[in-house]
């Protein structure tokens, strides 16, 4: 009875514990969720409603909701042709670095060869150097061989810029796979392409995952790189760059750049809840230290 009463006392101490924890971690989840709510109602109410009262005063009857405000940027702000250009941009710039990491990684993991650490460490050391600093010489050389105004030259620069931290979190993973399962693959004559490419890359779906997860919200929320590469033409512009338009343009046009804006959410969303299980085995994968 002793102990029986001794464990019940200690699960309620843990309970009890764990209170504060929740709390705060619901606090944080209501602060995120609200203004997201704010901004997905605001998207259905007329000009007239957003001006006159707050959006939680929309579920009070008589309602009024419309969808004019999804209609006219899709059409008339061209919002549809600008996420077109997000998917063409973010797609590309998320599966070319995460690729390129990959070998790398195995290559500074698994493979030996003169320098392997110095580079590695060289590697490791651009991710603390601001992009900014690369604009104007990377921009010079995109205009002298045409790059500026088009798709190839911001996936590369996508890509350039995501490969540091791409290449230290894969590898961080990679490196954590067991010896001794690279090593039979080797003594059954299996060479580095086919471990790479069937072996290790199976294995490091949590990781890549992950990666993916960062490197796409991260070019699908990008406006100083897209600015930069791409300008300000319609045909190519992304909706980060059409929407900083809707505001330089309508200034106090609250439907418009609230429907506008809850429409580049939407994608995001979905990738990461698709990916989520993948999410934190992924991070913690690369925190791990040597």
């Amino acid at each position: 009875m002793a102990n029986k009463s001794g464990s019940v006392k200690t699960g309620w101490k843990r309970v009890l514990s764990a209170i504060p924890l929740h709390v705060i971690l619901i606090l944080i989840c209501v602060a995120w969720i609200i203004p997201s709510l704010g901004l997905l109602v605001s998207s259905f109410r007329p000009k007239s409603m957003i001006a006159t009262n707050g959006w939680w005063e929309a579920f009070k009857t008589p309602f009024a909701f419309t969808l004019e405000n999804y209609a006219y940027v899709l059409t008339r702000g061209n919002m549809g042709r600008s996420f077109l250009n997000s998917l063409l941009i973010a797609v590309p710039s998320t599966l070319m670095p995460i690729f390129i990491a990959a070998c790398a990684a195995y290559a500074f993991a698994w493979m030996r060869f003169p320098l392997r650490k110095a580079l590695y460490l060289l590697v490791i050391a651009l991710i603390v150097v601001p992009l900014q600093m690369t604009m104007i010489p990377v921009l010079r050389l995109f205009n002298k061989i045409g790059l500026t105004g088009n798709f190839i030259g911001i996936w590369l620069a996508h890509t350039a810029y995501g490969l540091p931290f791409a290449i230290y979190l894969l590898r961080n993973f990679i490196s954590q796979l067991p010896r001794s399962l690279i090593e039979s693959a080797q003594i059954d004559g299996a060479s580095h392409p086919t471990i790479f490419l069937k072996l290790v890359l199976p294995t490091s779906i949590p990781a890549i995952s992950s990666l993916a997860i960062f490197q796409f919200m991260w070019v699908w929320n990008d406006l100083l790189i897209a600015l930069i590469y791409l300008g300000g033409t319609p045909d190519v512009a992304p909706m980060t760059v059409t929407i900083s338009g809707m505001v330089n343009s309508y200034g106090g046009g609250w439907e418009y750049l609230t429907a506008a804006a809850f429409i580049s959410m939407v994608l995001p969303l979905v990738v990461f809840f698709a990916l989520q299980k993948y999410f934190v085995k992924g991070v913690l994968a690369g925190s791990v230290k040597e």
